[in-house]
């Protein structure tokens, strides 16, 4: 099993004929993601490797059946992306693009909402999400880790990386890079959810930054709703104050997200957190192996 993006799943890469697009979407198909098609509309009727190029997300899910969307599409342009896969009714849609303005994102996300919720929204500014040896939509590392019991999600995208290096031998079930930003479409929350709905899925690490609230809120969540054991991790805690590092959205003011406040939060709600990403692991790895 896994959570929003199995081996069924048919993949389009909106902005597949651009330098990032055509790399990704090999690295996407070495891993074995069923790309059945892309999108620009100056390039229509051409392809990719094979893989046919169409005008609008529309055409591509009416000739292919595609219900996944990956975009690669300049910051400037990514909103009238997302918006187009919306009024397309794609089933996920993984945005990749860095520096989509906050405002930006706060439109094409009410819009959704407008629209009834019927496109899942990953990112901006995220790596992806991998259902190892299933499908990878995104920039996610195909061969880093395989398929297991752990779940994933992570603001971070490097720290998405080194969880899955250091919990390799166990293997994970779906690792979901859902970004940094003040604004994005799928939470932590999100997650958690889906993980705890999922047979296959024993164990979730979670691992969050410094700045807003969301750690928080999930905590509050966990505390309510989630009964498999969850493991974290707060990136941030020598972060100085009032300091943006990094993602847009981890900046601390005043005791309000910090990186302690954060893990308090956790530990409260019967969270085990790391104060590393190895000690982190280390942890994940002990629940495990007495399960």
């Amino acid at each position: 099993m896994a959570i929003f993006l199995t081996k069924d799943s048919k993949v389009i890469v909106q902005g597949i004929t651009g330098a990032e697009g055509v790399k990704h979407t090999r690295r996407m198909v070495a891993s074995g993601t069923n790309i059945v098609g892309g999108v620009n509309p100056r390039k229509a009727g051409t392809d990719v490797d094979g893989i046919p190029v169409f005008a609008s997300v529309k055409e591509a899910m009416e000739k292919t059946g595609a219900d996944v969307s990956v975009l690669f599409v300049p910051p400037a342009f990514t909103k009238a992306a997302v918006i187009e896969a919306i009024d397309a009714e794609i089933s996920l849609a993984v945005v990749i693009t860095e520096g989509v303005p906050v405002h930006d994102s706060t439109e094409f996300w009410a819009y959704n909402l407008k629209k009834g919720g019927k496109t899942r929204i990953i990112g901006p500014n995220c790596p992806g999400i991998i259902s190892p040896d299933q499908s990878n939509a995104g920039i996610i590392p195909g061969n880093i880790t395989g398929p297991g019991k752990v779940g994933l999600v992570s603001k971070s995208g490097t720290l998405t990386y080194q969880m899955m290096f250091e919990l390799a031998d166990f293997g994970f079930t779906t690792c979901v890079g859902i970004g940094g930003d003040p604004v994005i479409g799928t939470t932590h929350i999100d997650c958690l959810q889906a993980f705890e709905d999922d047979p296959d899925t024993e164990l979730v690490v979670m691992i969050g930054e410094i700045g807003g609230d969301a750690e928080e809120r999930a905590a509050d969540y966990i505390k309510a709703n989630i009964t498999k054991p969850v493991v974290g991790y707060v990136a941030g805690f020598t972060a100085p104050e009032g300091k943006t590092m990094g993602h847009a959205g981890a900046i601390v003011s005043g005791s309000s997200g910090t990186a302690q406040a954060k893990k308090d939060a956790l530990e409260a709600a019967g969270v085990r957190v790391g104060k590393t990403p190895s000690e982190t692991a280390k942890i994940a790895r002990e629940i495990l192996q007495s399960m």
